[in-house]
């Protein structure tokens, strides 16, 4: 692949795909991405762009490693996994936020070890070792909200959107984490060598969502 393009790991789903429409809105269009096939890669000569799609939880990975110069991501990947990337704009896009839930009766016992369900084992770890909290981690890969129901957690920390799937299942967010919106990331080798085509997508993209924000 030609180290003259800027290549763009996007997020497989609406994540990427509201993403993607930003990119294009900042100039960085590629029309190929909107015709229906299983293509992965896909790239514009005239912008001297170079898309492809990868699991959401995988961006990070791609960016770090090397192969995408750029990429978009959750913060919660980036707290989660803490990649040796630069974080360069938020989006304000796919936000929601990482928190603590529990049954609606909880109430936390401090000399007892707290046991915490979740898919994000690092995340609760941090939280919970800065406020000095002894926890046991139960990690899960689904269903986080069965976990204090069936008395296999005492809470659960995951992510929150709009708080309707905790609420049919009678748990309540007692606590926030950390606020979750998609990022623009960087490789650091590449924004050292790629630094000024870097830079002028990332102000393109930064004033783009701003933009978003105020109308």
């Amino acid at each position: 692949m030609s180290d003259n393009y800027v290549n763009i790991a996007l997020p497989k789903g609406r994540l990427g795909e509201s993403a993607y429409a930003i990119f294009e809105n900042a100039g960085y269009d590629c029309p190929d991405i909107h015709k229906q096939n299983r293509k992965l890669i896909f790239e514009n000569a005239q912008n001297l762009v170079r898309y492809f799609w990868v699991k959401p939880s995988d961006v990070a990975i791609y960016v770090e490693k090397g192969a995408a110069d750029i990429g978009i991501v959750g913060k919660d990947i980036l707290l989660e996994y803490r990649p040796d990337v630069y974080e360069l704009c938020d989006l304000h896009i796919g936000i929601c936020r990482m928190a603590v839930a529990a049954k609606q009766n909880f109430t936390d016992n401090p000399d007892m070890v707290l046991r915490v369900a979740t898919k994000f084992p690092g995340i609760a770890k941090h939280y919970y070792a800065e406020k000095s909290r002894e926890i046991e981690i139960i990690k899960l890969n689904g269903s986080i909200e069965l976990a204090p129901l069936l008395g296999l957690s005492d809470v659960i920390v995951d992510i929150v959107e709009t708080g309707k799937t905790l609420a049919e299942n009678g748990l309540v967010a007692y606590e926030t984490v950390a606020p979750i919106s998609a990022r623009l990331i960087s490789n650091k080798v590449s924004y050292k060598f790629k630094n000024t085509a870097i830079t002028q997508i990332s102000k393109k993209i930064s004033n783009i969502c701003k933009e978003n924000i105020d109308d």
